[in-house]
């Protein structure tokens, strides 16, 4: 072989490919899509809030209101200013939209959602996010690609085809979401402008007809046969799709995103996942302005997030696909409870999530976080969900996949969360914490602590976490019998300082921060 063909070649392999409005990723990892399941034609919207959502000033704890103007001067909203969701929830001044969703019985938070061991890394925690790996555990498939996987074993071979011409995900976007990456490629199609499609040329290189490159070249070639088969059938849908809605904001990326979701979904494109991203919440500095805490980068992330799920809310309901759409935001990880000098928020643990649609039971699930005055600089919300407890209950409730395969796609058993309600009529909210019956003392203690808890014959475990969101030891982990119960944990060991004891059940959960003097 040639070495200019070679270089050529090459280069071709490891760029991405343009295809008109559609950016193809790294060849090696692009793939193909379907329809998965034939009896169901129910799509999941995926919103990744990129950089780290501040939870705190997101849903506000208002029954920790006095605690959190003591350790966030520089960025605590006027209590004035909150929008009173429910109780003792508040929401941010600049998502009044996402009150209105609340209101129609339509949005549902999951309160300190996170995972054991937090990292607070950008990248690595994203990569857990998006893989559903523990925080030691290096996988190189996404949650979503494991599940597409699981229904097509020999894919991306053989794929479109006549009984699934259509891609499996969408990522809107310039490259394709880790989330749906497979076990042979990525599962998701990155379209950027479906108004601007055009056909890839097959390459064509003699040189490499009988050379050792030819299963590559072959491989190209496939590769851009289907890539122009998905753009024909993303053009017809874009064709036949419209939008009703006028509230989609113009000069708003994420409306426009979620504009093009709800035109290609009416316009019949069969895609079962959509990965849409908004950028920006890495609010080190200037998440707030000098002056006025109710407005700034933060606020204007914020009121963009929530106008744009209510005007992708307010189209789906006119195009009536409305009981076919779920959607839920996520973010790698929240924010520290003490603001910094600078105006901002520094990388923390958990973090509330939103989810949205007809089908969502309107809940608030899990219990304000509790917010101490002597918090130190590094303490996060504690964790009270495990984010693959949500990944499970929607692959379970909403894609209708049974447990077992769940388990594995998970790759363990986690916590059933009711998220959805099958689209029948909810007239009423209301917080589904299910508080598990728990209490710690004495606290602050400098030797023992005694737990007491009750149990009605289930599995339960118990860990201890230290502010940094790690999992340092787990006191009990087994079926324990019907009744009360207490144990005496020895603190003795430990470093001065805070502490979350964390009991789990089945479908409950409870965290109490405790201090080692």
């Amino acid at each position: 072989m040639k070495r200019r063909s070679f270089i050529k070649t090459s280069s071709l392999l490891s760029t991405p490919l343009i295809f008109g409005g559609i950016p193809v990723a790294p060849i090696m990892n692009n793939t193909f899509s379907s329809f998965v399941n034939q009896d169901s034609d129910r799509v999941l919207v995926l919103i990744q809030l990129t950089g780290g959502n501040d939870g705190l000033n997101c849903i506000i704890p208002m029954d920790q209101y006095a605690s959190l103007v003591e350790v966030r001067p520089q960025v605590i909203i006027p209590e004035n200013d909150i929008i009173s969701l429910e109780g003792d929830i508040g929401l941010h001044p600049s998502m009044s939209a996402m009150e209105s969703i609340f209101k129609d019985g339509h949005l549902g938070i999951v309160q300190g959602v996170g995972y054991p061991n937090q990292n607070r890394s950008h990248f690595r925690s994203t990569d857990i996010w998006q893989t559903g790996s523990d925080a030691d555990t290096y996988l190189d498939t996404g949650w979503l690609g494991r599940y597409f996987d699981h229904f097509n074993e020999n894919f991306p071979a053989d794929y479109p085809n006549k009984d699934c011409p259509d891609p499996f995900a969408l990522t809107i976007g310039s490259s394709v979401s880790e989330t749906c990456q497979g076990m042979s490629g990525n599962f998701s199609l990155a379209l950027v402008d479906p108004e601007n499609l055009s056909q890839l040329a097959t390459p064509v290189n003699n040189d490499l007809n009988e050379g050792c490159y030819a299963d590559k070249l072959d491989f190209l070639n496939k590769t851009i046969e289907q890539t122009n088969a998905y753009g024909s059938v993303i053009q017809e849908a874009n064709d036949l799709g419209s939008n009703i809605s006028t509230l989609y904001n113009e000069e708003d990326n994420l409306a426009q995103k979620l504009k093009l979701v709800a035109k290609l979904i009416k316009g019949g494109l069969q895609t079962k996942v959509y990965v849409v991203s908004l950028g920006g919440f890495d609010t080190h500095a200037g998440q707030v302005e000098e002056g006025n805490t109710t407005i700034g980068v933060h606020a204007e992330l914020l009121r963009e997030l929530s106008e744009a799920i209510y005007a992708f809310h307010d189209d789906l309901k006119a195009l009536d696909i409305f009981d076919r759409v779920a959607g839920m935001t996520y973010s790698e990880f929240g924010r520290r409870i003490r603001s910094n000098f600078s105006n901002g928020t520094d990388h923390g643990t958990a973090a509330p999530l939103m989810l949205f649609g007809s089908c969502v039971l309107p809940n608030i699930h899990g219990e304000n976080p509790e917010i101490s005055t002597d918090v130190d600089d590094q303490e996060g919300v504690p964790m009270q969900y495990d984010f693959r407890s949500v990944y499970g209950s929607v692959l379970s409730d909403w894609l209708e996949v049974e447990d077992e395969v769940v388990n594995n796609i998970l790759q363990g058993e986690f916590q059933k969360i009711d998220l959805f309600n099958n689209c029948s009529t909810v007239s009423t909210t209301e917080n589904t914490s299910n508080p598990v019956a728990l209490r710690v003392y004495p606290i602050p203690s400098d030797q023992k602590v005694t737990i007491e808890f009750e149990s009605k014959g289930e599995h339960i475990k118990i860990s201890i976490f230290d502010t940094l969101g790690h999992e340092i030891n787990v006191i009990t982990n087994q079926n324990i019998s019907s009744g009360t119960h207490t144990l005496h944990y020895d603190i003795r060991d430990l470093p001065f300082g805070p502490y979350f004891i964390r009991l789990q059940t089945e479908k409950s959960q409870k965290t109490i921060r405790i201090v080692k003097t």
